[in-house]
């Protein structure tokens, strides 16, 4: 029987690839599944950029506002309804498309999460206590020295993801980097990557540009009605936390905005670091031409032939 073709759209953050997934699904009439673990989540609908009505309608996607933020959700639940998912739809379609800079979901679903051990209590408790006392900073500091090559691409803002490095690397004795290095499972589908390049420069100003629009679009009003939520990991994400220091009276309004764009292109410039170690991304200009499409079009073509 004929393999199935998963087209992986990858990319930083602000590049565009909600409409390159779009475009695509559109040309093999097929489905969307997202890999954006920001955009499950249905209150937070301007600060992760997620999709707007008239995207969602040109194509169906799933993985998109499905969650509330109140809801807990790992990465190993998401990596069982996608492949369910995927499941399903290549029953009626032979290439589906996967879209989202969440590294470590993307990985999930074409590779398979790493046999990792449980959390060990012991540890976690040490931990929370380290990150109670003497904060995030302590934590990020354990981690760059214990595995510098984990801590060059994973979000340091979020507390939960070092806990879970360093414990690990605790429980061990090996870096995180090389444990979630190794391919798991062998996927019954062929998968091909694309992505979106453009110069540094240009993406910056891309990022710093959609923040200017979603501040336009209401994300002030929108993190102000989740600020009874700042505790939830779903919201412990760039575009809210500068937001909620705000609210708290720690910084004013500009300062707090000029620290969304900073963190948000922190956060590309680590994806990039990601996506540079991989050798199998097929790329496409930033506002890439009919014929570039065309050309990427026959590129993929001819990977589902071999």
């Amino acid at each position: 029987m004929k393999k199935k073709n998963l087209i992986s759209v990858v990319g930083p953050t602000g590049i565009g690839k909600t409409r390159l997934a779009i475009d695509l699904a559109k040309h093999f009439n097929t489905e969307i599944i997202s890999c954006d673990s920001r955009q499950f989540f249905k209150e937070m609908k301007i600060g992760t950029a997620s999709p707007s009505e008239e995207e969602l309608a040109e194509a169906p996607h799933h993985f998109i506002g499905n969650l509330s933020v109140e809801e807990y959700y790992s990465i190993g639940q998401y990596e069982e309804d996608a492949l369910k998912k995927l499941n399903e739809l290549f029953e009626n379609h032979d290439t589906v498309i996967l879209v989202g800079g969440s590294m470590m979901y993307e990985k999930a679903v074409i590779e398979g999460l790493n046999d990792l051990p449980e959390a060990d209590e012991e540890n976690q408790k040490k931990l929370n206590e380290i990150f109670e006392n003497e904060g995030i900073e302590k934590l990020q500091e354990i981690l760059n020295e214990l595995d510098p090559e984990y801590f060059a691409v994973v979000d340091f803002h979020n507390h939960r993801r070092l806990l879970r490095a360093i414990d690990v690397i605790w429980q061990t004795n090996k870096k995180y980097s090389e444990q979630i290095a190794v391919s798991q499972d062998s996927r019954d589908f062929n998968t091909i990557r694309i992505g979106i390049e453009a110069p540094r420069e240009e993406l910056y100003d891309r990022i710093n540009r959609r923040v200017d629009m979603m501040m336009e679009k209401g994300l002030l009003e929108e993190a102000k009605i989740l600020e009874k939520f700042k505790h939830l990991t779903a919201l412990n994400t760039v575009g809210y936390t500068e937001l909620f220091k705000y609210f708290d009276g720690e910084w004013d309004l500009d300062f707090a905005v000029s620290e969304i764009k900073k963190n948000s292109r922190r956060y590309a410039k680590r994806q990039l670091t990601w996506y540079r170690k991989a050798d199998d991304i097929h790329y496409l200009p930033l506002g890439y031409s009919q014929e570039d499409f065309d050309g990427l079009i026959d590129y993929i073509s001819k990977e589902i032939l071999n």
